[in-house]
């Protein structure tokens, strides 16, 4: 009895694995389209705009879908936990979080840095009103 109720939470267990990883994938290539339609705009408009927002716009997607892939490991790893597997789990995690740690400072950084240049902007788009 014990066995049939393990085999069916691992099988959906993989399942889920699998739907979080699609759901990454799909986010991603949702931010690579919001990046591709932002960079056509971005030609056609103005050629003087920042290709700031549509760098942080991506990595927002990016983030987003760093942390699903690490779930999905996660998952992976439960239904399952060897330490071979265990330990590999331990690589990618360190891995993604440092990625998503560098990212998400980046990302401040970059508004950090866009948000007086907006404010000017601003101003100066207000004064000629």
């Amino acid at each position: 009895m014990f066995g049939q109720v393990e085999e069916q939470v691992q099988y959906y267990v993989e399942w889920l694995r699998l739907l979080v990883e699609t759901l990454g994938a799909l986010i991603i290539a949702a931010g690579v389209v919001v990046v591709v339609v932002g960079l056509v705009r971005h030609a056609t408009v103005s050629q003087q705009a920042r290709f700031t927002p549509i760098r942080l716009s991506f990595a927002r997607f990016l983030t987003l879908a760093l942390e699903l892939q690490l779930a999905a490991d996660i998952l992976s790893t439960s239904v399952a936990p060897s330490w071979d597997r265990i330990g590999k789990l331990a690589a990618i995690a360190i891995i993604r979080t440092a990625l998503n740690f560098f990212l998400s400072r980046e990302m401040k950084d970059e508004q950090a840095s866009e948000e007086p240049a907006l404010k000017q902007h601003q101003a100066i788009a207000d004064r000629s009103h």
